[in-house]
Formats: structure tokens, sequence, C-alpha cells
């Protein structure tokens, strides 16, 4: 059991198991509803993901900021329960037939300021629930469970969205809000009330974030590597499953079963990445793991009919192990280097700076895919992502092993 047997990480791994199953249903039924029931171009389903993740650019610092100022768990039950009414409007207008592609835009952008909200005070919560030596192994948990759900909702949102129906399968995903909720409300730790600063100065405190990431040298490359990375798999994930429908002509439910079987590696990953870092030391596994999704991301992009379907499947298993070893590593050493008055800021500014690269990437693979076609878009993304990881091997990260434990401060 390990960390499971700390009881309100136990209630908060609950609450975050289902809730990345539901939301792995709503990645893939979202564009489907798009694709096969409201007949969308490709640039209208590039712009879906666009909706959810350009809030990160608006909001994703001021987030850091006041998640550092206040309780984190109430943030994360709210969300929640807002989040599962807005997803639970798309299948009720879909049964009363008034569903319309505008209706879709308009939940996915309030959703996405929710998620933001979520996302940065999951983060800046984890860290005052453990002790920081136990930040690794919960990470690895939190990570098992993205990785769990990649594979299960891969698998189960094609055939949900062939059986049920892509909005009712949505409607699953606003169960799961309400599930995640439920376990948070229960967690019995009391968090404390962050100490305020004597006199707020919000662009202040949100430079002093942005200063942290961008003036240390390990932090500095490891933020612009995800960015880089995030840019060109958002251009990738925007057209995917127009290519995988209408280029290569599978059924929704074929698509699901090869994503589940390709996420594998997700699952592997969340299992090894302790032991990998151990033997063969933080740093250099992170470094191959990063290189490790460049690679899949090309190999996707020969992706075409007939057995080479097979390189989707190869694609989809090394992107799938090699993120979620980067992730458990970059998170762990973030969490580690930075000092707990920043959590939140730090948190929000390399949020901001992935995140925000992802409407980018969106844009950029709709407008691509439909100015050059979509088979080249997909090779664009894999040798752009490859060629991202320049930057770390040109930065002290080559020279090291593990991430210092001590709480190092910034030049600058």
């Amino acid at each position: 059991m390990g960390i499971l047997r700390h009881p309100d990480f136990r209630r908060l791994w609950a609450a975050d198991l289902l809730s990345q199953l539901g939301s792995r249903l709503s990645m893939s039924a979202i564009p489907l509803l798009a694709v096969l029931t409201l007949d969308a171009s490709t640039l209208q389903v590039s712009l879906l993901r666009t909706c959810e993740t350009a809030v990160w650019l608006v909001l994703g610092l001021f987030a850091g900021a006041w998640a550092d100022r206040i309780r984190c768990r109430p943030v994360l039950v709210y969300a929640d329960l807002l989040r599962a009414l807005l997803y639970a409007s798309i299948p009720i207008a879909w049964w009363f037939d008034v569903l319309t592609l505008a209706q879709v835009y308009a939940v996915l952008v309030p959703a996405g300021i929710l998620t933001v909200l979520f996302d940065v005070a999951h983060n800046s919560y984890l860290p005052r629930l453990l002790e920081r030596d136990r930040l690794l192994p919960g990470n690895a948990k939190l990570a098992a469970n993205h990785s769990i759900a990649a594979v299960v909702g891969a698998g189960a949102s094609g055939i949900l969205v062939q059986w049920l129906g892509a909005a009712l399968t949505i409607g699953l995903d606003a169960l799961s809000f309400l599930w995640s909720a439920l376990w948070l409300r229960s967690i019995r730790t009391p968090e404390a009330e962050p100490v305020k600063p004597e006199r707020p100065d919000l662009r202040r405190e949100i430079a002093d974030g942005m200063r942290h990431v961008f003036h240390h040298p390990l932090m500095r490359p490891l933020a612009l590597n995800t960015m880089v990375t995030m840019l060109f798999q958002a251009a990738a994930g925007a057209i995917m499953v127009v290519y995988l429908v209408r280029a290569v002509h599978l059924q929704p439910a074929t698509i699901g079963v090869l994503s589940m079987i390709g996420l594998g590696g997700a699952i592997v990953a969340s299992v090894v990445t302790e032991r990998l870092s151990t033997r063969y030391g933080e740093v250099r596994t992170l470094l191959v793991s990063s290189t490790g999704i460049g690679v899949a991301f090309t190999v996707q992009a020969m992706t075409a009919p007939g057995w080479q379907v097979s390189w989707f499947v190869a694609g989809t298993l090394l992107a799938g192990f090699c993120i979620i070893v980067s992730y458990i590593l970059q998170v762990s050493a973030r969490q580690r280097l930075c000092p707990p008055e920043l959590q939140g800021r730090v948190s929000a500014t390399m949020s901001f700076v992935s995140w925000g690269a992802a409407p980018i990437g969106s844009l950029l693979g709709g407008a691509l895919g439909t100015a050059f076609g979509l088979h080249t878009t997909l090779w664009i993304a894999g040798l752009g992502t490859l060629a991202g990881n320049a930057v770390l091997y040109f930065s002290p990260l080559r020279t090291l092993r593990t991430v210092p434990t001590e709480l190092a401060r910034p030049r600058g």
C-alpha cells in the first residue's frame, strides 16, 4: 500500500482516480461529438481544445498567486461541483435536440477557468498534505491514476460513444466530478491558513513566481522544454481524431481500443518510475524520457491505413510511458526545489508556460492541417517535439545525476 496508508492521501487519490477517468472520456468524446454529431470542420475541432486551455494564458499566473494566499481544498470541491453542472448541460441539450457547437464552446470556456483554478490548487495542496520526502511516491500514485484513466478512458470512450453516443458519454464526466467533490470534502486533515503578505501586491507576487522559475538554472530548461512539447503535442492532438476518422477511416470504437492498447505504457511508467530514477538517477531518466516523447510523436506520424495503423499504437505506447515518467520527475523536482510560500505561484508559472502553449498549438495544428494536410502536420509536430529537447541537453541538467534536495534559491 505504501503512501496509500495515509488516510487523507487515500481520499485525495480516490477523488482523483474517477475524476481523471471522466475527464479522459470527455477528452475523446468531445471531438467525436463535434465530428460525428455536429459535423465540425478541422479548424472548428481544433478550437474545442483551444477553448479549454486558452484560459491559462489569461488566468494561470493570477491563480498561482491566489492559491498561495488561501486554503486550497475548498477551491477543489467547488470547482468540481461547478464543472459537473457545466458538463451535464451537454447531454441535457442533446436530449432535447437543441445542442449546437456554440453551446459546446460556451461550456468549455468556463470549464477551462475552473480547471485552471483546480489544477493550481491541487498542485499546491499536495505539499500541504504530505511531508517533503513523500512527494515522489505521492506524485507517482496520482500519475498512476492519470495512466489508468488514459488507458481505460481511451478504450471506454470509443466504445461508449458508439453505444451511448458522445453526448451521454460526456454526461458520465459530470458524474465523475461529483464523485471527486464528495471524496475531497471527506478529507479530515486541517489545512492551515497560509500566511498572507502584510501588504499584498499581486504583480510582485506573480513576478516572484516567474523569477524563481526563469532565473533557476534547473527549472528554466524544464519549463522551456515543457512549453515546446505541449505546443506540438496540442498541434497533433487537435487533429489526430479527425485524421484517424477521415484519413485512416477508423470507427470510434476502433480508435478507442487502439488508444487503450497503446496507452498501456502509461501504467507501466507509473509503476517503474521510482525504480528507474533510483537506479539511473532522476535527471538521466528525465532526459531520456523527454527525448522519447519526441520520438513517439514522430512514430505516430507514420500512421496510415492498413497495417500502418500499428505505428499509431507503437507511438502511443512510447508516448504514454515517456510522458508519465517525465511528468512524475518534473513535478517532484519542482516541489522539492520550491520553498513552501512559492508553491502555488511556481506551479502556476510552470502550468502557464506549458498549458499556455496548448491553445496556440491547437490553433497551429488546425491551421497547418487546413493549409498543408493532416499527415504533414503530424510530421511537423513530431519533429518539432524532438528538436525541443535541445534546451535540456544544453543546460546544467546534462551534468547531474539527481536533483538537489536543498531549496536552492535562483540567482537574480
